[in-house]
């Protein structure tokens, strides 16, 4: 939303670029572009530079673009050293040594240089990510030994926290405990260097959001912003890898969504370099009388869309509940599981994805897990075969989980469950219907449209005499406080949303289930609740935590954490975790990024793959050209992806 990347905004305008091709291969006759820029839209403000503390998409996309970390992903997603050339790990997997690039230069905006990275500014970066209280800090906190104890004030000296320059260029973290997926965690801002003087300079200053908040190291520089408007990047000329940096200028023009068929007509006249078009919009007729041969879909990618219940509201801006019992009804009402399951088995997610990707599409992108299911595999099998055996003492024993279709529409089931709901309820003194608040960016046609395809399947599946969807049109800075920009579960306003996603931080599964662990969870808010390590003894945010009781969630992650170096042992355990969070209703997953209809003149497949930490929001690698993409161009090139990456994958070394 974490990623963050993290914590993802509700949007449908950008996609991985992992083409599947459908249709014939004959070339498109399209406008000639500069292919040295870049040129599409972005949806939301950035509102902080500070790349070591952020951890939202609308911030990291940016900044990842101006700085380097340790390590990088390439295009065939492969972990390359960055600002480390060379590294080592310890017989016991718990020190990690990095050998720095020499000379490469922090620089300014205009391009002045402010000195060389050392391997004291990585100590710098994480000292004040830790003071600057970081929403990414949770990604490594545990993992670095002596860092939680400082990070919660157990300890004042931050010369016990695992992290260390040995000389200039030689930088060492120690581990609590072995993590394999330990260099993933790399490509996170959290551990990117920051340059002492500088911060020192900027003060409360460092990471404000202009051209001047932040020294560069990375591809590029802040050429431009100006707020709802313009994001504008140059490339960074003294860059260590200029040779991979194939765009001279990034130019994001702000866009409200308000007209998505405009994207595709901004790309006819050559204005943008790729667009999303929309199979359920009235202008893909254009579209397809113009581009039929390059249409192409992208791939389903890591990250993944929910819809989430608030267990403890608290904060009642916009609503339609006109009484203090409507609002106690629906808290009950949300804190009943068979009450949730209903809800999420009376939603139709394919007719929901087909107001983006019409009906040919209407399955596209939907995803029924939180980890999806080939993020890791078990004994050479994907990690959602095992999640689907651990679902077979649930209700959810007859559902199929796999991506592409929409497993969890079961209206004769829904019914079921809500009886069993309205029996509870009714023990508790709740009398129907019971009223959700679903937020709604006004301007979004596709979000709305969305909105009003979910209030239709759960009101005509569980009858309006029992649930009422109550759709709150919120201009965008409402919209955005009351979802996405809420940082507490004070200030999450809603009954049930889809305002955010999530992108992993890491390779391991638990970056998709910790970010709900009720004791820590960086995602908590979107549940409306907040972790209990720092919630100060809240009651109602106690009693929450009770009624669906998410302590036994948290066991079960603890169990899985406690398995260090067995990963298949490991990956079985968080997939236990999941079938209670999934069988819990809490939480809906939805559909992932990506699986959309574009037209494209970016080189199919040569920006950084990514598929998780920070990366895919990056425009080192990536390469334009004069003509759009056709489905057979996109088809070879996949192909020849799919190879490199399984002989990458047989090369690699076992231990």
């Amino acid at each position: 939303m974490g990623a963050k990347k993290g914590w993802l905004a509700a949007t449908f305008f950008a996609g991985t670029l992992l083409l599947a091709g459908c249709g014939s291969s004959k070339a498109s006759n399209q406008k000639q572009v500069k292919t040295d820029h870049f040129n599409y839209v972005y949806v939301q403000d950035p509102d902080n530079f500070d790349y070591t503390v952020s951890a939202k998409q609308n911030n990291t996309d940016v900044v990842s673009n101006f700085e380097d970390g340790l390590l990088e992903r390439n295009p065939y997603g492969q972990l390359t050293g960055e600002l480390a050339k060379s590294w080592s790990v310890s017989k016991d997997g718990k020190t990690y040594t990095y050998h720095l690039r020499s000379g490469v230069k922090w620089v300014d905006s205009e391009g002045n240089t402010h000195g060389t990275v050392k391997a004291q500014d990585f100590v710098t970066g994480l000292k004040h990510a830790v003071a600057a209280k970081s929403e990414q800090l949770y990604v490594v906190q545990n993992s670095i030994k002596g860092l939680n104890a400082y990070a919660t004030g157990k300890t004042k000296d931050f010369s016990t926290v695992g992290v260390k320059a040995l000389n200039a260029t030689t930088v060492q973290y120690r581990l609590n405990k072995p993590e394999t997926y330990w260099n993933s965690k790399l490509t996170y801002g959290v551990m990117y260097p920051i340059n002492a003087q500088f911060l020192k300079q900027k003060g409360a200053d460092f990471g404000k959001v202009t051209a001047d908040g932040i020294l560069y190291n990375g591809p590029y520089v802040l050429a431009n912003f100006t707020s709802k408007s313009v994001l504008k990047y140059k490339a960074n000329p003294g860059y260590w890898d200029k040779s991979h940096v194939y765009l001279k200028a990034v130019t994001l023009t702000f866009d409200d969504g308000s007209n998505p068929d405009g994207l595709y007509k901004s790309f006819e006249k050559g204005n943008y370099t790729y667009a999303r078009v929309y199979p359920g919009s009235a202008g893909y007729k254009t579209v397809l009388k113009q581009n039929k041969n390059n249409v192409l879909w992208t791939s389903q990618d890591s990250s993944v869309y929910n819809f989430t219940f608030n267990l403890n509201r608290q904060s009642y801006n916009d609503t339609a509940k006109k009484t203090d019992q409507q609002k106690a009804d629906t808290r009950k009402a949300i804190l009943n599981q068979n009450f949730r399951l209903a809800v999420q088995f009376a939603f139709n997610k394919a007719d929901y994805n087909a107001q983006v990707n019409g009906k040919i599409g209407a399955n596209k992108g939907l995803r029924n897990e939180l980890t999806p299911p080939s993020f890791v595999s078990i004994g050479g099998k994907d990690y959602g075969t095992q999640l689907q055996e651990d679902m077979q003492n649930t209700g959810f024993s007859d559902i199929k989980l796999a991506d592409g279709q929409d497993g969890t529409y079961q209206p004769t089931k829904a019914k079921q469950y809500f009886v069993k709901a309205k029996a509870e309820l009714k023990d508790q003194g709740v009398s129907g219907p019971i009223h959700l608040d679903l937020p709604v960016d006004e301007k979004s046609s596709l979000l709305l449209n969305q909105a009003k395809s979910f209030k239709k399947s759960v009101e005509s599946t569980l009858g309006k005499q029992n649930v009422i969807i109550d759709l709150q049109l919120l201009s965008d800075d409402k919209y955005n406080a009351a979802t996405f920009n809420a940082t507490t579960g004070k200030t999450s306003d809603f009954d049930i949303s889809n305002g955010s996603g999530w992108t992993p931080d890491y390779d391991d599964p638990s970056t998709y289930l910790e970010i709900y662990n009720p004791v820590s969870g960086a995602n908590l808010h979107t549940l409306g609740l907040d972790p209990t390590a720092t919630a100060g003894g809240s009651a109602s945010n106690a009693a929450a935590i009770k009624a669906v009781d998410f302590d036994q969630y948290s066991k079960l992650l603890a169990k899985a954490e406690a398995i260090n170096t067995d990963t298949a042992a490991r990956y079985k355990a968080f997939a236990k975790a999941e079938a209670w969070l999934l069988n819990s209703g809490i939480v809906i997953p939805t559909n992932s990024g990506g699986a959309g209809a574009i037209v494209s003149r970016i080189e199919p497949l040569s920006g950084p793959y990514a598929p998780s930490g920070l990366g895919a929001g990056r425009y080192k690698f990536l390469k334009v050209r004069e003509n759009a993409v056709t489905t057979s161009e996109a088809k070879k090139a996949r192909a020849e992806w799919l190879a490199k990456r399984k002989q990458i994958a047989e090369d690699r070394p076992t231990n």
